[in-house]
């Protein structure tokens, strides 16, 4: 499989050899659905929480007397059929969101991702990417000359200006290779990836 290497002026000047189990995957759409399911399921944290009816503020009083009133029986306000009442099934902060997915597949839906952009293509490779100082204004300046305005970055290397700068640009994600998740490569319309980072991921991934 071979991508397009760019220049600084998102020109595209020769092609790259990539490897053909990471760039050039059949499509698998059930798994790749199933792999970005499964990274926002983990990424859930259990914070939320309900009251039962033990637990909500009531008084033990029976509300009013049990017939001849001409409403159902009724016992105590905290009953869940009543306003302001307990919850039957409440959420609780110990509850599990997780989805076990294997390494295999995990792999497996990450590459079939990466080879659908390289088909479509939204992913490019660069030799390098640096800035010299951290300023937001340098690698905004850099990307809209390459033509990117809504990308993630794949470096090997990400230092503190690279980071420090694109902390500030809403559209632009900057990461190593072990931070690459399924969810950003779907999200983002262009992939940007230097020479070494190809090499890491094919370690990881392949």
């Amino acid at each position: 499989m071979q991508l397009e290497l760019l220049n600084e002026q998102g020109q595209a000047t020769s092609k790259v050899d990539a490897p053909d189990t990471l760039f050039a995957r059949d499509y698998n759409e059930a798994l790749v659905h199933q792999v970005v399911v499964a990274y926002q399921a983990n990424a859930r944290q259990g914070t939320r929480a309900q009251l039962t009816r033990a637990e909500v503020r009531h008084s033990t009083k029976k509300p009013f007397r049990q017939k001849g009133t001409g409403n159902a029986r009724a016992g105590m306000t905290s009953s869940p059929l009543w306003r302001g009442g307990g919850r039957i099934f409440p959420n609780k902060p110990d509850e599990n969101f997780s989805h076990k997915l294997n390494k295999k597949m995990y792999r497996a839906g990450m590459a079939a991702i990466l080879s659908q952009l390289a088909r479509e293509g939204r992913l490019a490779v660069v030799d390098s990417i640096s800035i010299e100082a951290p300023k937001t204004k340098l690698l905004a300046t850099k990307l809209k000359a390459m033509g990117l305005n809504h990308v993630m970055v794949i470096s090997d290397q990400v230092d503190d200006n690279l980071l420090l700068a694109s902390r500030n640009l809403p559209n632009v994600l900057v990461v190593e290779p072990r931070y690459v998740d399924p969810l950003s490569l779907v999200f983002y319309k262009k992939v940007l990836v230097t020479k070494a980072a190809i090499e890491q991921l094919k370690e990881m991934l392949a």
